[in-house]
């Protein structure tokens, strides 16, 4: 797939129809990672077919895993024969830098060989995002590691794991899955508290009990693991990508458009809808589907004092980060004001500049506040040339863009294609205006 690349987005356009959101990005990479914990065949379903998810399952290969591709939501692992020489190749760490979720790898590779690498990760530039959750939980269950500065590398050698007690230092959700693979194999018992309890660590952890894993605690931020000798194969299906599912509310609300998103699966969606609901969308719950119907308006709800709302990122069951930059551009029609606090990254809230050339009335307070005042439709935004930084920002200034007047280009989309599969395809097919350049 071409690593730049332009959409052309002609806005102003009402979009209606029915929409599937794709497997989860997020989970998948953790998955995938898992994966080379057993030497039996893993099947996984409902994988999206984006960027990030394909470079890892070449890295899988590249171990030396067989992976066979069924089809594009579809595909079975066998991690029987791993080629170790390549964990510490020039080439392991040129690919594997290209991916964050590498450093998911460390624990099976540890767990299965003893000994793996790790260059310094790829992913979003939105801020500092340290690894010692991954190194110092690693390091408590017995493994050491070192940093070879002239190849840029940590790497990572164990004699065997063993339980104990982690007290995790920040709710990290990949740090937290990196220890729990760890942890599923090491000898004795681990306990993890300050867990991160995503719905992605839960799927996780469900996979890995189908394996023979022995973990108490799922779905809470104190996970007790009872290490087992070996772990088999399984089937896993994915969660639809609660990303998509708050993207496509928000592009809806800000067209006026008339969109139902199907299969949503609303037990794993925790505070979005209401969220959004909060912004003054309306929705409506069809099964397990979400229908957002065409609004006029949409007003903002204050705080029960009076107060203007605030939406703040925090860790789950809090409101995801991911899903912030989507809001906060949600929030430029509507009617009212709000303060959005981006407290995880520092670096998020860059993109709003876009959108203030576009027209929108944003303050940007700090790197990590910003204030939008709601327009109300009074004035539309206004098509422009711009640039995706990151997945999320880039889907933002697509949504806006969409909703804009005028025909508006968007370079780097090869970030958007990152975590979104298809995307121009699939909002084309409810009659979005988007040409892809190459």
């Amino acid at each position: 797939m071409n690593t730049n690349g332009t959409f052309i987005v002609e806005g102003g356009h009402r979009l209606s129809g029915e929409i599937i959101p794709q497997g989860a990005k997020n989970e998948a990479l953790q998955i995938l990672s898992a994966t080379l914990l057993t030497e039996e065949a893993v099947r996984v379903e409902n994988l999206p077919d984006i960027e990030d998810v394909n470079k890892l399952l070449d890295l899988i290969a590249g171990l030396g895993a067989d992976v066979e591709r069924h089809d594009r939501q579809t595909v079975t692992i066998t991690a029987k024969n791993i080629n170790l020489d390549y964990v510490l190749s020039e080439s392991y760490v040129r690919d594997a830098q290209r991916i964050r979720g590498s450093v998911m790898l460390i624990a099976p590779l540890l767990n299965r060989y003893g000994q793996a690498s790790l260059p310094k990760p790829g992913g979003d530039k939105i801020g500092r995002r340290r690894l010692d959750t991954h190194l110092l939980g690693l390091q408590a269950l017995g493994a050491d590691f070192e940093y070879d500065e002239e190849r840029n590398i940590y790497a990572f050698r164990t004699d065997g794991l063993k339980g104990t007690f982690i007290h995790m230092d920040e709710i990290s959700v990949t740090g937290t899955a990196n220890v729990l693979m760890a942890a599923v194999l090491a000898d004795g018992e681990t306990t993890i508290y300050n867990a991160a309890c995503e719905p992605y660590l839960q799927q996780l952890s469900h996979m890995l009990t189908s394996m023979g894993a022995k973990i108490e605690g799922i779905g809470s931020n104190l996970l007790k693991v009872q290490g087992v000798s070996r772990l088999g194969g399984c089937t896993h299906r994915m969660l639809p990508d609660m990303i998509e599912v708050g993207s496509f509310i928000g592009l809806a609300a800000i067209t006026q458009s008339d969109i139902t998103i199907k299969d949503v699966r609303l037990d794993k969606l925790g505070i979005i809808p209401r969220t959004f609901e909060r912004l003054g969308i309306q929705m409506e719950y069809l099964g397990d589907d979400i229908h957002i119907p065409p609004q006029e308006h949409y007003e903002v709800q204050n705080f029960l004092d009076g107060g203007i709302l605030t939406i703040y990122d925090a860790p789950w069951p809090g409101f995801t980060p991911d899903l912030m930059s989507i809001a906060l551009v949600t929030a430029i029609q509507a009617r009212g004001s709000v303060l959005f606090h981006q407290k995880m990254f520092e670096s998020r809230l860059f993109f709003v500049d876009k959108l203030i050339d576009m027209g929108a009335q944003i303050i940007l307070c700090d790197p990590h506040r910003a204030t939008v005042i709601g327009m109300d439709r009074r004035n539309p935004l206004r098509g422009i040339r711009m640039t995706s930084p990151d997945i999320r920002a880039g889907v933002s200034l697509l949504i806006a863009a969409l909703s804009a007047e005028g025909t508006s280009r968007i370079d780097n989309i090869y970030q958007i294609d990152r975590g979104y599969q298809d995307i121009d395809t699939r909002l084309r097919a409810l009659g979005a205006k988007i040409i892809r350049e190459d």
